[in-house]
């Protein structure tokens, strides 16, 4: 018989705002979770998940009203609250923007239950949490810790901007709080916007962008701009932004601080933006360390878990690991709002349950976050039969050979095995991989397959025994979010960099793996083991036998402007749009050059939403 406790079903959602998913928990295990985009193919997507929930009841073979108990992971009278005070206070200059945002929350966002029930049938109660307890949740619970002080920080949640406070066992404290309008998520945001990329989306194009400025705008941007108080709380000067109650980020003192309006979206990137990225870069990385080193100081713990937006900053986190003094840290891998849905679970399993937290100390609970839809190799079969596509069974004692050996040749490959990952990278279940020796691959893959910025770097994947020969780290990064350096000698000496122009000094090579080499010498890496994700590994491994080499290109399997595939038909989709060699799912193998004529659209891209 089924104890309502300790077999509850628990389901998670998160949605409205950006990045909406769903995550489903069985006796406080995960069971699936997936983020919406990924069905829809409408990148962020926030919407209400209804492919994402349906997909959870699918993994778990339920129905909607087996769910025990069903969470959503903000309280929407405290946002709506917010939003209220925020337009009043800037009336009437804010009118336009409120007129836009209140349909949508007297339609929908104040009535979450009555949402719930119309599109899912759901007929139980729907429980709320906080959305930084959502965020703290999703870290602590799934850390390999039993105690830790916790850090959230993101752009806002109801009043919330940043959070911390501790766990121990299955309980969370939450100690103190930032508010609205100060956020560091939105400092950075507001840079985003300026330096011509989409909030929300782009603001790992301006931290990949840094690298190549040099950070003389930071001073100003502290004198001006912010006041960094000693805990690393901030005030902003609000007299340069617009998003309290504007439809814009800056404004026009801004953008007079700054020397000009702000970049247009796809026009040409000037010294300017780059000295730009780099210096609120300086800043972000100046402030995060001073909260994380206050939580140090107010909890005395050596452990250190993070959540929100701001903590897939993975330069920020690399220094955070490197000179704070915590000596663990573990950062939650679908950090942002999409994660939000497994912290709702989450509190629900154990502060509103109370149920008791099992021994952490084995490892995290994430699962490698491999927690979405997996494909048999019969399901892949009989989509390629159906389509009439050509394509080769992989034995499996030479699935990892042969894959290597087309890497190793120059081949991009475009891989989709086993459960997709949750959270915005990809982990090596949902990735196009290439050989980093090359130096030429970066260009080749942005231009060619991303369709995307040439200055963005790709991410390592390396074999986990294999990364201090590589990589000046210490510990596994199984979930790409944290930056580290080349060791140094692997690198190559760089020309002086006056003068000389962005592509100029991207086509430099600067180490033996220049196509994951940073342009200060640092990468994003992924460390992958055996247990975690066997098939990728063996692949990596016999790439290693092969070349001698324990590194591999990893990028997400999209192009710009899609979410990462989640089907067969969309990575074969991908895989015929792009310049892409060769397609592995499971084990079938597909070559381009066998692959009949693809039918589509000349301006297909122009459909998509560009980030």
């Amino acid at each position: 018989m089924k104890d309502r406790k300790k077999d509850a079903l628990v389901l998670g959602i998160s949605c409205f705002y950006h990045d909406s998913a769903a995550c489903l928990l069985e006796g406080g295990h995960i069971v699936a979770a997936a983020q919406e985009e990924r069905f829809t193919r409408k990148k962020h997507d926030p919407r209400f998940p209804q492919n994402a929930v349906e997909y959870c009841l699918a993994e778990a073979g339920i129905a909607i009203n087996d769910i025990d108990h069903l969470a959503y992971y903000d309280k929407p009278l405290l946002t709506f609250e917010r939003l209220l005070m925020s337009y009043l206070t800037t009336a009437p200059k804010g009118l336009r923007s409120w007129l836009r945002a209140m349909p949508p929350w007297l339609g929908q966002k104040l009535h979450i239950p009555r949402v719930v029930k119309r599109a899912t049938g759901y007929e139980g109660d729907v429980l709320f949490t906080e959305h930084h307890e959502a965020h703290a949740a999703s870290a602590f619970y799934m850390s390999p810790f039993d105690e830790a002080a916790i850090l959230t920080v993101d752009g806002v949640g109801e009043w919330a901007t940043a959070s911390y406070g501790y766990g121990r066992e299955n309980e969370i404290v939450l100690l103190k709080e930032l508010h609205f309008p100060d956020s560091l998520g939105l400092l950075y945001s507001a840079f985003t916007y300026f330096t011509g990329f989409r909030v929300n989306s782009g603001e790992y194009k301006l931290m990949g962008l840094a690298p190549y400025g040099k950070p003389r705008y930071s001073d100003l941007i502290l004198s001006e701009l912010v006041d960094l108080k000693k805990d690393g709380s901030i005030r902003l000067n609000q007299s340069y932004f617009d998003y309290i109650g504007g439809l814009r980020m800056t404004n026009k003192r801004f953008a007079k601080l700054f020397g000009g309006p702000p970049r247009a979206p796809e026009t040409e990137i000037t010294q300017r933006e780059m000295d730009i990225a780099a210096s609120i870069q300086a800043v972000a990385e100046k402030i995060i360390l001073r909260m994380v080193n206050h939580v140090s100081g107010e909890t005395g713990l050596d452990n250190l878990c993070m959540a929100g937006g701001v903590a897939l900053n993975c330069v920020a986190n690399g220094r955070i690991v490197r000179e704070s003094p915590f000596n663990n840290v573990w950062i939650q891998p679908a950090a942002g709002d999409a994660g939000g849905a497994l912290g709702a679970a989450l509190a629900v399993w154990y502060r509103y349950l109370g149920n008791p937290r099992p021994d952490p100390r084995g490892g995290d609970r994430q699962k490698g976050s491999y927690l979405g839809p997996a494909y048999s190799n019969q399901e892949v079969k009989a989509f390629l039969e159906k389509n009439s596509y050509p394509f080769h069974q992989l034995g499996k004692d030479v699935r990892a050979q042969t894959i290597a050996e087309l890497i190793a040749r120059g081949n991009i490959v475009g891989y989709m095995a086993g459960r997709m990952e949750f959270g915005p990278r990809a982990l090596g279940a949902r990735s196009i991989l290439g050989d980093p020796r090359q130096k030429d691959t970066q260009t080749v893959m942005n231009l060619k397959i991303k369709y995307r910025e040439s200055f963005r770097p790709f991410a390592p994947t390396v074999l986990e025994d294999k990364a201090e020969r590589y990589f000046d780290i210490d510990r596994p990064s199984p979930y790409m979010l944290l930056v580290a350096d080349v060791k140094e000698e692997r690198r190559l000496p760089q020309p002086a960099r006056d003068g000389r122009s962005m592509l100029e000094r991207l086509k430099a090579s600067r180490s033996d793996i220049p196509a994951v080499t940073h342009l200060d010498y640092s990468a994003r890496l992924q460390s992958v083991n055996r247990q975690d994700k066997p098939d990728y590994y063996d692949v990596i491994a016999a790439f290693e036998k092969l070349t001698g080499c324990a590194v591999i290109v990893n990028t997400s399997f999209n192009v710009r402007g899609e979410p990462i595939i989640c089907t067969p038909e969309d990575a074969y989709r991908c895989f015929m749009r792009t310049e892409i060699d060769v397609l592995v799912i499971e084990d079938c193998i597909l070559y381009k050059s066998e692959q009949p004529t693809w039918q589509e659209g000349e301006n297909w891209r122009d459909e998509l939403e560009l980030d």
